[in-house]
């Protein structure tokens, strides 16, 4: 299907939104437990940086086995990209294809692994809440007690 990738059903206010105009009806299956394979020691460091930054990363939430496999997949694909290949004579060089890196690049915006990613399928990660009273709770009450509206302690 061409255009934007759709909000999951859970996300629209009305349940005619989600079957709105020739919209096929959605089909709903189960999350299932998920098993992060383990991170190939032999990647090139920028494949191991963006594998340990998507196991604690927020987008992670939402990854299934198939997510990770795919994950994975594209961890060979940069670290492959990334270390140099070596000639017939011993010598190290960098063959390096525009092409490989956009469609490396393009394999990441599917994984949401930047914010702009995120933000156009209307994913947002925010802070965890703290347990303490906010700063502007508090600044509020000071300001209150200082004008005598709440008695001191």
């Amino acid at each position: 299907m061409p255009g934007p990738v759709p909000n999951r059903s859970t996300d629209l206010s009305r349940e005619r939104d989600a079957n709105r105009g020739d919209r096929a009806p959605i089909t709903k299956g189960e999350l299932r437990p998920v098993v992060i394979p383990h991170m190939d020691h032999s990647w090139h460091p920028i494949s191991k940086m963006l594998w340990k930054s998507l196991k604690t990363s927020g987008q992670a939430d939402f990854y299934q086995n198939s997510d990770w496999a795919f994950a994975y997949s594209l961890c060979e694909d940069l670290s492959m990209y990334k270390n140099p290949s070596v000639s017939k004579d011993g010598e190290e060089y960098h063959k390096r294809s525009g092409q490989m890196l956009q469609t490396i690049y393009a394999s990441m915006e599917r994984l949401l692994v930047t914010e702009g990613d995120r933000r156009r399928v209307r994913i947002e990660l925010s802070a965890p809440i703290s347990e303490e009273e906010p700063a502007s709770v508090t600044a509020i009450a000071d300001y209150k007690q200082g004008l005598g509206l709440v008695p001191n302690d």
